[in-house]
């Protein structure tokens, strides 16, 4: 017992710098994603079959804020609770508020939204939740305090991935053409275990939960490289997160390509790629309550 004390506060600190790490790499995932989707972010806020303009939104699984000041810059009367598990997250998109001179219309909530009581948080006319949902162990019980929680006739927006984006062509690289998708294949059933509703159709469980699922919409996103400077780093720091899941399946040559690609200092860098682009979609379902 003594020597498991004694390794504990050891052991604690490291998975504790661990997590840490890891939100930060969330993060700049978050943002890097927010930057180079913006015009796709703020093109979904348009579309939302809203009768009037919300005065209170409640953004589920807020991240770093993208939903957060694309739903302030689209509703400039509305007031935003953005809600997360991750105080890193919560405390970004604070300074950003701040930087954008918005604070007084932000209020952050943090809290573990697979609870069983959720905390308060008003009765808003819109609910956003992008990319959140399939993060929760139980999202049916997740859909159902959401349609308690809004107001008669609000709407919940959910956003869906399909999967994560795609930067290479696929003859690339030279040396491994086809070694981007195998990566992603190497991952897929540690995102089946760990999430497996990521890429759902909510459509059927908005009804199960109450909801008149009034409208849906799939977006293709191809943005050339060209277009974005921040293409490089998004592609280098998501294909860094993929490799941690995929070592143990991947071939030793796809891993002596993938680090390759992924040494900054090499000829075979993928910063130093001409032909990136983003290319992905995301579906939303647009749900009211009656």
């Amino acid at each position: 017992m003594t020597q498991a004390h004694q390794h504990t506060p050891h052991h604690e600190a490291r998975h504790d710098h661990h997590r840490d790490h890891d939100d930060d790499v969330q993060a700049e995932i978050l943002d890097l994603d927010a930057e180079v989707l913006a015009e796709h972010i703020a093109s979904i806020t348009a579309w939302l079959p809203l009768k009037t303009g919300p005065r209170r939104i409640v953004d589920l699984g807020c991240g770093t804020g993208a939903g957060t000041f694309a739903l302030l810059d689209r509703f400039p009367d509305a007031h935003v609770t953005a809600v997360d598990t991750s105080a890193g997250h919560l405390q970004r998109l604070r300074e950003k508020a701040c930087a954008r001179g918005v604070e007084e219309r932000v209020r952050t909530v943090q809290a573990d939204l697979d609870a069983s009581g959720w905390p308060g948080l008003g009765s808003p006319d819109l609910v956003w939740a992008s990319a959140s949902m399939h993060h929760m162990a139980r999202p049916d019980r997740a859909l159902r305090s959401v349609h308690d929680m809004l107001a008669p006739g609000g709407l919940f927006a959910v956003v869906e991935l399909a999967g994560f984006p795609r930067f290479l062509p696929a003859d690339a690289p030279e040396n491994r053409p086809g070694l981007e998708e195998r990566c992603h294949t190497a991952t897929e059933s540690f995102h089946a275990e760990h999430m497996p509703h990521r890429g759902a159709d909510w459509g059927p469980m908005l009804t199960a939960a109450g909801f008149t699922v009034e409208a849906e919409r799939t977006i293709a996103v191809n943005i050339e490289g060209d277009r974005s400077a921040a293409i490089g780093r998004y592609a280098l720091v998501g294909l860094q997160r993929i490799r941690s899941a995929a070592e143990g399946v991947l071939s030793p040559e796809d891993l002596t390509a993938l680090a390759e690609l992924l040494d900054t200092d090499s000829p075979r860098s993928i910063l130093r790629r001409d032909d990136l682009a983003v290319r992905t979609e995301r579906t939303v379902w647009a749900a009211r309550r009656a």
